[in-house]
C-alpha cells in the first residue's frame, strides 16, 4: 500500500494536535482525480476549526487532514471524471479539506485549471480568499465604477484580493491596514491607506463612502463607529463581525460567507493570467511547519497569503518561486 504525508488534527485543541502522519495515498471515487498537491494555503479559519471554536456547525471527523485550498498537477483520473487528464494544473477550493498532503481526492466538479502566468505553488492562495474576495465585491457590494469604497482589513489574505477586484471595478479604494502591511495594500491597488493604528478611520475620511467591506473580528465599539460612515443608500458586507448601522440609515448591511463557484473561480484565473490580480505570497511553510503556521497566526504575526508546500516532485519548498 502507498503512503504519504498529511498534516492531520487529531483533537481539538492546540496547536500541538497537527501531526505530520504517514497515511494510505488515497484514489480517485467516482467523478474524481486524484492531485499530487503541489500546494495548500493557509487561511486563519482552519485555527479556529482546530481550536473546536466552529464545532457547532462544522464538526470534525477526527483525525481531520486540513487544507481548503489546493493546487497540483491531476495524477491518476477516476471512473467519470471528464475535463482533465493527467499532468494537467489544477486549482480549487475543496470543502471535504485534505490538501495538506502530498495526495488528495477532488470531485472534478470543484477543480479549475490554473493560471499559466504564476507559480503553481503560489496559484494556492487563490481559491478560498480569492472566492471570498469576489462575492464580497461584486456579489453582496455591488461595486461599480465611480464608487467609493472602504475596505477594513485590508492587510489580511482576503483584503489584498478585495482591494485589487474593487480597484479593477473601477471603485475609489480606501483601505485600512497597519505599517507592516501598509506598502503591499498601495502596491493593490488602494487609492488612500489609513493606518487604523494611528487614527480613527473616520478622521481620515473627506466624507462618506458608498460600500464598506469588513474583513477583521471588531469590538462592538468598533463596529458601531464604523456603520455611520455609509451614505444613505449604501451597502455593508461583513465577512467577520456582523455590522448593523441605525435602522433609519437607509443602509443595506449583510453578513456573508463564499460560497464554492468554479465560474468566480475561472474568472479569477482569468484576471490573474491577464495581469489584473496579482497574487502576493507573503511567506512559504513546508507542511511539516504547519503548526508552527498556526501558532504564528493565532500570535498575529502573519501577513497576506501563505502557502504550505508537502514533500516530493512539484512540492519542494525550493520550487516555491519559480513554476512547475
Amino acid at each position: 500500500m502507498k503512503t504519504m504525508k498529511a498534516a492531520r488534527v487529531h483533537e481539538y485543541g492546540d496547536a500541538s494536535e497537527i501531526r505530520y502522519d504517514d497515511v494510505p495515498r488515497p484514489r480517485p471515487a467516482f467523478g474524481e482525480v486524484l492531485v499530487r498537491v503541489a500546494a495548500t494555503s493557509f487561511n486563519p479559519t482552519e485555527a479556529a476549526l482546530r481550536a473546536g471554536l466552529l464545532q457547532a456547525f462544522l464538526p470534525l471527523d477526527l483525525p481531520y487532514t486540513l487544507g481548503w485550498d489546493v493546487a497540483g498537477t491531476v495524477a491518476e483520473i477516476g471512473t467519470g471524471a471528464q475535463g482533465f487528464t493527467v499532468g494537467d494544473r489544477v486549482i480549487g477550493r475543496l470543502d471535504s479539506a485534505g490538501a495538506a498532503a502530498e495526495y488528495v481526492r477532488a470531485p472534478v466538479a470543484m477543480l479549475v485549471a490554473a493560471p499559466v502566468s504564476v507559480p503553481l505553488v503560489n496559484a494556492a492562495a487563490l481559491p478560498l480568499a480569492g472566492l471570498t474576495a469576489w462575492q464580497a465585491v461584486f456579489d453582496h457590494g455591488k461595486v461599480a465604477a465611480g464608487q467609493r469604497v472602504l475596505i477594513n482589513g485590508a492587510g489580511g489574505g482576503v483584503g489584498g484580493f478585495v482591494t485589487q477586484i474593487a480597484k479593477y471595478a473601477g471603485a475609489e479604494v480606501i483601505a485600512t491596514a497597519g505599517v507592516r502591511s501598509a506598502e503591499a495594500v498601495r502596491r493593490q491597488g488602494a487609492d488612500q491607506v489609513v493606518d487604523y493604528t494611528s487614527m480613527p478611520v473616520h478622521a481620515a475620511l473627506d466624507g462618506p463612502v458608498d460600500v464598506l467591506l469588513n474583513l477583521v473580528p471588531l469590538n462592538p465599539p468598533d463596529a458601531a463607529a464604523l456603520a455611520p460612515l455609509v451614505r444613505p443608500g449604501g451597502r455593508i458586507v461583513s465577512i467577520a463581525t456582523p455590522i448593523e448601522p441605525p435602522a433609519d440609515a437607509g443602509v443595506t448591511a449583510m453578513h456573508m460567507v463564499a460560497r464554492n463557484d468554479v465560474a468566480h473561480l475561472a474568472a479569477l484565473v482569468e484576471l490573474v493570467d491577464a495581469g489584473a490580480v496579482t497574487i502576493d505570497i507573503s511567506e512559504s511553510h513546508p507542511l511539516a511547519a504547519l503548526p508552527d503556521v498556526h501558532r504564528l497566526s493565532e500570535a498575529g504575526w502573519t501577513r497576506g497569503k501563505v502557502i504550505i508546500i508537502p514533500p516530493g516532485p512539484g512540492g519542494h519548498l525550493s520550487n516555491a518561486l519559480s513554476t512547475t
